[in-house]
């Protein structure tokens, strides 16, 4: 199950979307399952895609699931629990703070290159 290729396709109307390839075409489709801080998340389905050993794999994520910070999804194979992907949602403002601190460092440490660059130009001139 680890040599399953997942690939997120989109996340539409509060239903995450995505291909899982087999590495072989002879490959059944697996059992898989998804889960949100420990707790199953029920609708998960896995319908036949384009050819042999490539499936579409898609589930609702529950509004109870969506909240301010990090979520995150974990989808692991039924029997063996090993994960084959995870995927996270970012919302609300614990996130602003953080990428206003971010754009803040940033713009510090691009005035120090800019005030570099121009000592060396001027130095070099």
């Amino acid at each position: 199950m680890s040599q399953m290729t997942l690939t997120e396709t989109r996340l539409i109307e509060g239903v995450w979307e995505a291909v899982l390839k087999a590495p072989r075409q002879d490959m059944p489709a697996p059992s898989l399952k998804v889960h949100h801080h420990d707790k199953p998340i029920d609708g998960l389905s896995l319908r036949a895609g384009d050819g042999p050993g490539v499936w579409f794999l898609r589930f609702p994520i529950p509004p109870e699931a969506i909240s301010d910070g990090v979520q995150s999804f974990v989808i692991s194979d039924a029997a063996t629990n090993a994960v084959v992907a995870t995927f996270s949602l970012l919302a609300g403002d614990v996130l602003d703070h953080d990428l206003r601190a971010e754009i803040s460092l940033l713009r510090a440490e691009l005035d120090m290159l800019k005030r570099a660059f121009r000592r060396h130009c001027a130095e070099t001139a």
